[in-house]
Formats: C-alpha cells, structure tokens, sequence
C-alpha cells in the first residue's frame, strides 16, 4: 500500500471530512487505487446499519431520508446518506443531485451526503455505492441511508445489500400493483405510504394490505406506516420501527458477508454482460447462431457457454 492510501485511510478513520470525499470519489471511479482502498479499509469496519430507501419516482423518498436523517440526528445517531441518482448520459455523473434537496443538513457535521451516479444500472444500485458503505462505516457512522435511483421495478435488488428495507410509496399512483408485479412486497422490511395528507391515503393504506394478506408469511410482518415527510410526520414511528427491527437482525459480520455476496454476484453479471457482448469470441458465435437458428434453446447455451468457461 502506497503511503499516500495509507495516509488517506488513517485521517478518513479520523473522521477527517475531506479525506472521506476523496475516498468516495476513489471507490466511485473504480480501479487499481479503489481496490487497494477497499482492503485497507476492511479492518476498520465497525458495523453500521445499512437502511435502503426504495419506491418509484415522485413518491417523496429524498424528503422522507432527509425527515429520517432529522430524526435520527435528534437521538444521537451520526448518519451517512448516500443518493444514487440516474447517471448523465455524457458524462456519466449524477444528474439530480440529492444533497440539493437536504440542505438542511449542510451544517451538520454528524451528517455526510454524497450522491452517486447509477452508471445505467436498472436496479437504482451501483457497485460503487455498496462499496462506500464501508467507507462511511469505518468513518464511524451509525447509519448508511441508501436511497435508490426510482428505477421501478427493478429496485428489489436494494434489499440484498442494505440490513433493512424501506418501500415508500404514494397514494392514487398503483404502487401496490407495481410492488406486487415487481416482487418489492417479498424485500420490504417496512412499507410507508407518503404524502398520508391526500385524500386517497387511506385506501392505498387498504391496498397494500389486501396485497400483502395474498403472502400469507408476510401479512403480519410488514408494518404499514404513514407519513407526511414534509412536515415529520410519521416519521419518529418509522424511526422507532427501523431500531425495532435493527435489534433483531444478525450480527454485523454475516450482515457485511451477505452485502459482500450480493456485491461479487452484481459484478460477476456485469463483466459477463460485456465480455459476451464485446468480445470477439467463436464460443459467443457459435451460441448466438445455435440460439438464433433454433438449434439451442438459451437455457442450454448458457450452460454450454458455463462450461466453456
């Protein structure tokens, strides 16, 4: 390890602000010096709790993190927020800029925001983000805050990573339909129906039970919640919920494992993506003819594509 990492690693465990920033921007750019920073970094986890925000756009998911981050601020808990935003299509950067709509927090040293360019991933993850839990941990946060991109229903992939789960929803849009077809009720450790002012709060609050009675193991365990993020309201329950069930989870090396897990199995579908789509290979040939002339089916090309591994 470089003496500059090593320097930069001890002052981001000295809770050193600006060194963290560089340190995320590292990890987001990915290569040589984010890998060496990701191994130095290892011994300095502690455990924080990682809660995934996910929902569909426009159901207040940025407003209820930054109430939540109010919240948890007001018991003690110093907090790190990380906002995966779709990427720019030029530049592949965040394009919405999350820490735009938490100013509140600006000069809140217990509180980091940090945006993160989803880099076209569907799931409103990318790999870099997941890697700055670690980052934000050994910094000495107690809670990670990962709110998604809004991607729809590809967004069950949050749950795989984060300890806890947090489906926001909002009434009149059909959220509970698309939550069904897209799996999210299977991941959701709690559900929070947004913007409970409206006038048909009460009948999504209906619908997501009625949804939830069809899973029979999952009826009585997914807390339905109601909040108004612009105001606070609901949100010292959904606060109270989250520790709750924080106390109940598993201890944080298996959480870490699991998280590390998700991560390999994400890059591992990423870099056999490209490497079957830019590579000039007889094998990637000879299986997409076999498929396309009907005499493979997909099913058996990619075992023999397995195989030839």
């Amino acid at each position: 390890m470089s003496e500059v990492i090593r320097e930069l690693v001890e002052r981001l465990c000295a809770q050193d602000a600006r060194a963290l920033g560089r340190v995320l921007s590292i990890l987001e750019r990915g290569g040589e010096r984010a890998r060496v920073i990701q191994r130095a970094l290892v011994p300095q986890v502690r455990g924080c709790l990682s809660v995934g925000v996910t929902g569909p756009p426009g159901a207040g998911k940025s407003t209820l993190v930054s109430a939540l981050t109010r919240e948890l601020r007001s018991r003690g808990n110093t907090v790190g927020v990380i906002a995966v935003d779709p990427s720019s299509p030029v530049t592949g950067g965040a394009i919405l800029g999350d820490r735009l709509r938490m100013l509140e927090h600006l000069g809140d040293a217990g509180v980091f925001v940090r945006s993160v360019a989803s880099r076209g991933h569907l799931g409103g993850l990318s790999v870099a983000a997941v890697r700055m839990i670690d980052a934000l941990d050994a910094f000495g946060k107690d809670v990670v805050v990962l709110e998604t991109v809004g991607a729809g229903q590809s967004e069950v992939d949050v749950a795989e990573v984060a300890d806890l789960t947090v489906v926001v929803c909002m009434p009149g849009s059909g959220d509970h339909v698309q939550a069904l077809k897209a799996g999210i009720l299977e991941v959701a450790d709690v559900l929070v129906v947004n913007k409970a002012d409206h006038p048909l709060a009460d009948r999504a609050v209906a619908q997501l039970q009625s949804t939830l009675a069809l899973h029979a193991s999952r009826d009585s365990l997914v807390p339905i919640l109601r909040s108004i993020a612009t105001t606070g309201e609901g949100v010292r329950k959904l606060a109270d919920v989250l520790v709750e069930r924080a106390a109940r989870i598993s201890e944080p090396h298996a959480r870490r494992h699991r998280r590390m897990r998700a991560v390999l199995a994400q890059s591992v579908a990423e870099r056999a993506r490209w490497h079957v789509l830019n590579s000039r290979n007889e094998v990637h040939e000879e299986l997409t003819d076999a498929i396309a002339t009907g005499r493979l089916s997909l099913e058996d090309a990619v075992r023999r594509w397995k195989c030839a591994l």
